[in-house]
Order: C-alpha cells, then sequence, then structure tokens
C-alpha cells in the first residue's frame, strides 16, 4: 500500500516538473524572441531616429556597431558567468538589464545616451541569450522533449527578425520610433516573473572554477576587433589600413586565446567543446548559414523598398512566407524528424534546400513578380533554414558536461554574430563592386532621365543578384561540412566512430549524441 502511495507521489511530482518546465520554455522562448527581434526592429527606426537626435550620417552606423560590438564582444563571457552563477540568475539579470538599457535606448535625449543605450543592450544580451539556450540544454533531457523544445527555439531563433520587420514598420510608422525601444520592456517584465516563478535549473550544474582573467580579456578583445574589423570593411573598404589592422589583432589575439585556453587550469572556453567533431561541424556550418542567409535579409529589403517601392510594413509582411516555412520546417519536420533520423540527414538536405530557394532568388530582375518568384524561393528557404537550424541547435548544446552549457550556447551564439558580421561586410562588398561595374558598362547607353534611373535600379539588382550567387555557394559549403563533419546517429543511438570527436572522459561514448562529457542524473533544484 505504501509503495502504491509512493509511487503515485512520484508520478504527481513528475507531472509537475513536466507542466513547469514546458511552462518555462515559454518564457525562455519569448526572451529569445526579445532578442532577435531587436535586431532587426531598430534598423528601421534608425533613419528616424538619426533625425529626431541628430546623428550625424557618419556616426549613425554606431546605433548598429554599438551593440554588435558589446554582444559579440562579450558572448563567452556572458556564457561563462551563466555557468558560474547558473543560468536561471544569468537569465534573469540579462533580462532586467536589457529592459532597463531599452528604457534608456527610448528615452534617449541626445547621440551620446543612445549609443550607451545600444552598448548595454549588447553586454546584457550577451549575458541573457547564452543563458536561455543553456537553460534548455539542462532542462530537456529527454531526446522527444528536447526535440520538440529545440523546434520550438529554432523557429523563434529563425522568424524573429522577419517579425522585428513588421512589428519596427508598424511602430515606427503609426506611433513613434521610440516604442522600437520601449516594446522591449513589457517582454522582459512577463518573461522575468514567469522565469522566477517557473523555473528550476538541475543542481549540480555550476562551473565553480576560477574565473579564467586573460582568457576573457583575450577572447573580448579578439571577437571585437574581428566584428569591428568586418563592420569596417563594409564602409572603409578591405585594404583600408584600420581594416586590415583590426582583422591581423583578431587573428592573433585569437590563437593567443587558443594557446591560453589549452594551458589554464579552468578555461574560459574548454577546447574540449570547441573540438568535438559534432559540435565543430555544427558551429561552422550555423556560420557559414548566417552569412548566407544574412544576403537574404539584406538584399531582399533593399529590393522589395528601393526598388518595388515597398513601405516596411509591407516589407515585413513580404517576409511572412519565410516565417511560416521555418516554423514548418522547425516543429513538423526537424521535431518529429529529430528522433528518427541522424542529425545530418536533416541539417544537409535543409541547407540544400535553402540554397535552392537562394538560387531562384538570382534570377531576380526588376520586374520580377513576388507571387511568381520571391514567394517560393522564401518558402524553400525557410523551410530548409527551419528543418537544418532544429537539430543544429539542440546538437550543439548536447552532451556537453553541464558545467560547460553556458559557454557551449555562448558558441552557437557567436558563430552567428561573426557569420552576420561577415555576411553583412562580404556580400555588401560584392554587390557594391558588381553594381559599380554594371553601371560603367551600361550608364554611357542612357541618355534620358527615366533610362537612366532604370538602368540604376538594373545595376543594384545585378550587384544582389551577383552576392546571392555567392551566398548558394555558402549555403552548399554549409550542407557539406554537416553531411561530413556531424557523424552521430540519432538520439538514443550510437554512431559511426569519428577522428576528432573525442574529448574529455567520455572519449568513446561523444560520437553519439546519447554520450555526454560526463554521465550525471540531473536533480530538480528547489
Amino acid at each position: 500500500m505504501s509503495e502504491t502511495v509512493l509511487s503515485k507521489g512520484r508520478h504527481v511530482q513528475q507531472a509537475s516538473t513536466d507542466n513547469r518546465r514546458w511552462r518555462a520554455l515559454f518564457f525562455i522562448a519569448l526572451a529569445q524572441l526579445m532578442v532577435v527581434l531587436d535586431a532587426t526592429i531598430v534598423n528601421i527606426a534608425l533613419p528616424s531616429a538619426q533625425h529626431d537626435l541628430g546623428i550625424s550620417d557618419a556616426n549613425r552606423q554606431w546605433v548598429i556597431t554599438a551593440y554588435a560590438l558589446a554582444f559579440g564582444g562579450l558572448l563567452l563571457f556572458g556564457g561563462r558567468i551563466a555557468d558560474l552563477w547558473g543560468r536561471k540568475q544569468a537569465f534573469v539579470t540579462g533580462l532586467a538589464g536589457f529592459a532597463l538599457a531599452s528604457a534608456v535606448g527610448g528615452a534617449a535625449q541626445n547621440e551620446v545616451m543612445m549609443l550607451g543605450a545600444r552598448a548595454l543592450q549588447g553586454a546584457f544580451g550577451a549575458l541573457l541569450a547564452p543563458a536561455a539556450l543553456s537553460l534548455l540544454a539542462v532542462m530537456f533531457t529527454d531526446a522527444k522533449e528536447r526535440a520538440k523544445a529545440f523546434g520550438i527555439y529554432g523557429a523563434i531563433a529563425g522568424g524573429g527578425g522577419a517579425v522585428g520587420l513588421i512589428l519596427g514598420g508598424f511602430l515606427t510608422e503609426y506611433l513613434n520610433w521610440r516604442y522600437t525601444f520601449f516594446v522591449n520592456v513589457p517582454f522582459a517584465i512577463v518573461a522575468a516573473l514567469g522565469a522566477i516563478m517557473v523555473i528550476r535549473e538541475p543542481a549540480g550544474g555550476r562551473n565553480r572554477s576560477p574565473l579564467d582573467v586573460p582568457g576573457v580579456v583575450l577572447a573580448t578583445l579578439g571577437l571585437v576587433s574581428l566584428v569591428y574589423g568586418f563592420t569596417r570593411a563594409e564602409s572603409d573598404g578591405w585594404t583600408d589600413t584600420t581594416t586590415l589592422g583590426l582583422l591581423v589583432a583578431a587573428v592573433v589575439l585569437l590563437v593567443a586565446f587558443a594557446i591560453t585556453e589549452a594551458k589554464v587550469k579552468a578555461p574560459l572556453l574548454p577546447l574540449r567543446v570547441v573540438t568535438n567533431r559534432n559540435r565543430g561541424g555544427v558551429y561552422l556550418s550555423l556560420g557559414l548559414a548566417i552569412i548566407g542567409m544574412f544576403g537574404l535579409f539584406l538584399f531582399l529589403t533593399f529590393y522589395l523598398q528601393i526598388v518595388k517601392g515597398y513601405s516596411p510594413v509591407q516589407t515585413g509582411f513580404a517576409f511572412l512566407p519565410m516565417i511560416a516555412g521555418m516554423i514548418a520546417g522547425s516543429t513538423q519536420i526537424g521535431a518529429r524528424l529529430m528522433t528518427r533520423v541522424a542529425p545530418r540527414l536533416l541539417m544537409g538536405p535543409g541547407f540544400l534546400l535553402a540554397a535552392i530557394g537562394m538560387l531562384l532568388l538570382t534570377q531576380m530582375t526588376v520586374g520580377s513578380s513576388y507571387a511568381g518568384l520571391l514567394l517560393p524561393a522564401m518558402l524553400l528557404l525557410g523551410l530548409g533554414m527551419g528543418t537544418a537550424f532544429m537539430p543544429a541547435m539542440s546538437l550543439a548544446t548536447h552532451g556537453v558536461q553541464a558545467r560547460d552549457a553556458g559557454v557551449a550556447s555562448a558558441m552557437v551564439n557567436t558563430s552567428q554574430q561573426v557569420g552576420g558580421a561577415i555576411g553583412t561586410a562580404l556580400l555588401n562588398t560584392i554587390a557594391a563592386s558588381a553594381t559599380t561595374s554594371y553601371l560603367a558598362a551600361h550608364a554611357a547607353g542612357a541618355t534620358s532621365r527615366s533610362a537612366r534611373q532604370l538602368v540604376q535600379l538594373q545595376g543594384m539588382v545585378h550587384g544582389y543578384t551577383s552576392a546571392i550567387w555567392v551566398a548558394v555557394g555558402i549555403l552548399v559549403a554549409a550542407s557539406v561540412i554537416a553531411f561530413t563533419f556531424v557523424t552521430t546517429g540519432r538520439p538514443g543511438t550510437g554512431a559511426p566512430a569519428a577522428s576528432g570527436s573525442t574529448e574529455g572522459g567520455a572519449r568513446s561514448g561523444e560520437a553519439g549524441a546519447g554520450a555526454p562529457d560526463d554521465v550525471h542524473v540531473p536533480v530538480i533544484a528547489h
């Protein structure tokens, strides 16, 4: 009788824990949506904010760059802090700081106040983003539940940017640019209160080792130099002395960081996290995919607004098919098949499908039809990316020791941030060069004003499609890397032995998705 009562009690406790975890997923996803929205929503508001605050054209880019440098430079540090403090505490602190910085940005009265707010947003975002992903990693350990949770997370991570275009357009057109900052505050308050009430982080997963100060300094300076170097390349060119100096400095600093991490007892980024073959393949393929995807957002936004004359709100709605494709790919294809097939059989074909969608966009002309060309291309892109992102996000943190979950999550965000910086600079440079060449070859034949305007638009579209061809190749490369590097089997099974897939104390098991670095049973901390 007593055994029956105890069994019922355990089942009730387990059901309560399960319900709490799924409620926690909602608040984690809400926070992730806020961070992703902010990446695009501010771009829409930038012209209005520049005018009201008197920001010069030369300094306008710093509204974006200040955020990118703080976010990209501090991600690894933020991930390590999450491992040290506990992910829940880091998550709530990141939300509070992000909300405060957003309120300051919305109330900004001058350029300095705005740039300071953006840098603070980036710093707290660097704490929030890895904490959110690592919470999922340590809370959802069952294969089926993990697939569903990461399917939802992946859909938000992939489609949130397009939602930001819609929301940013509405707020800027019908209210005021300041609301593109203020809108983060209710998101953050709801997510923070929900996290405090329902998140129960598994106990015993903190990394209380002393902070690796040299690693923090080298990683932060190296990533800042790298991101800023590519940002400078976009505006000042690849041969600019400062650009080259920053990129060289980034290489030197990051090499020094890797050497330091190999020698210290408690590294900021344990090399076992990135030298694992499967995770290394995920980080590399994700970074490449983000480079390609930036080509889509960047050039399609320009094409729709400048060539087609769409308003910001119309442009945002034009991206809805891609959001639908991402949600379907992530929650219906990726999540359902994740427990049945190996991750590479979702990631590789997913990136290839996205490359086919991108290939359609190389056929764009000034007179291209939205329904006939852009709509099917965006559906394929969304479907492919959603299918690939879901297993990639899950695999990037699977099998790591609980104490490394924060920094492993930070590596996902770092690969995306660096990929975005490279994609913006590289593809913009290619597009600008192709446009210049086209105009030089065709401008002489345009004698009337209308003819010159047409040639100008044709030159812009030629530049876009030239850069998109490169993006197609990059997505194909991401697919090849996913097929060749990611050798783990489906969750719960073994996998072919992979050189380079060993790490720590789990040298024989890490090649399989079900083999963590060390074996531990999560205990829910109350």
